[in-house]
């Protein structure tokens, strides 16, 4: 029996190649639609991207001859046609392909900037091309730029459930102990859901009953959007002043609410985090700000909240 030429072991090897890793990016692309962002799995999905370029380059080179044949046939125009017109489908995105996409549960890589100057700080969060987010907190006198305070910033619904953190760092928990409560509530909410097989209550569009950041940042409509609240908390540490060793908190929050859409807001001093704990459960309400309080209130002079939306939902003042 002949034995196989060199040259057909490798054109096998290389179509296995090919093959298996287009099976890794349909898997991982798959994924990436039904899950919510991964900067892993997306890394996977484009790294073997990368991979799947260079073992087709390789297909072309071990089988050019035949490949030329098909450039000869009429058909090759009709398959260009077609590629372009799902190119430029999917590149614009009309009402129905963006029906689909509303389908996935990925919103991204939060596409996020936070910058911090000498006049404060600047977040922008632009999930969509139709939604862009811009908080300014200007700065206080009380502001340390060298030293400057820890900050979180999260997304509410109307029940007071965390659905999620814009900006905010685990470790820095202790020092913002309001947001690290609510999001240590949201994991735990999420996970038992998980557990329990109830997916449809994490990424349903129900109203106040969803985990799902999409449902009320980029609803479908007007009849499945449910108002939610940006909150701030910030905290500059040993900051003492009068009776306070180290002066807590402080809250500031903003309802957004995308039917009556409004394009500048101004968030207010809602007030500083305490423990409660009811039945032996930790529980965290907000106190007035009262005259107790120094520097801690002059961290913030000012805090602007931009919005800026398109398409879809209705943004007259």
């Amino acid at each position: 029996m002949a034995r196989p030429s060199s040259s057909g072991a490798r054109r096998r090897v290389v179509s296995l190649l090919a093959a298996f890793t287009f099976l890794v990016m349909a898997v991982t692309g798959v994924l990436s639609f039904f899950r919510p962002f991964s900067i892993s799995l997306v890394g996977l999905h484009a790294l073997m991207g990368f991979c799947f370029i260079a073992f087709v380059a390789a297909h072309v080179v071990n089988n050019g001859r035949n490949l030329k044949g098909y450039f000869k046939s009429p058909v090759v125009w009709v398959v260009l046609m077609v590629s372009a017109g799902l190119s430029a489908l999917f590149f614009f995105q009309p009402a129905p392909v963006k029906a689909i996409l509303g389908l996935s549960q990925n919103l991204g890589p939060a596409l996020d900037r936070f910058e911090v100057t000498a006049d404060g700080m600047r977040y922008q969060y632009h999930p969509s091309p139709d939604y862009e987010i811009e908080l300014t907190v200007q700065a206080g006198p009380a502001y340390d730029v060298a030293n400057p305070p820890k900050i979180a910033i999260w997304l509410e619904n109307q029940g007071g459930y965390h659905i999620k953190t814009l900006l905010g760092e685990v470790d820095e928990g202790e020092a913002l102990p309001y947001w690290n409560f609510k999001r240590r509530g949201w994991e735990k909410a999420r996970k038992e859901a998980e557990e329990q097989g109830e997916p449809d209550a994490v990424s349903s569009p129900t109203p106040n009953g969803s985990f799902d950041p999409a449902d009320y940042i980029l609803p479908a409509g007007p009849e499945t959007s449910t108002p939610y609240k940006l909150l701030i908390e910030i905290n500059a540490e040993a900051d003492s002043h009068g009776v306070y060793p180290d002066q807590p908190s402080l809250v500031y929050a903003v309802e957004i609410d995308n039917v009556n859409p409004t394009v500048f807001q101004l968030p207010d001093l809602v007030g500083y985090p305490k423990r409660e704990d009811e039945d032996g459960k930790e529980a965290w309400s907000l106190y007035f700000v009262d005259d107790s309080f120094g520097s801690a209130v002059d961290l913030i002079d000012s805090a602007l909240l931009v919005i800026r939306r398109g398409g879809g939902l209705d943004t007259s003042e």
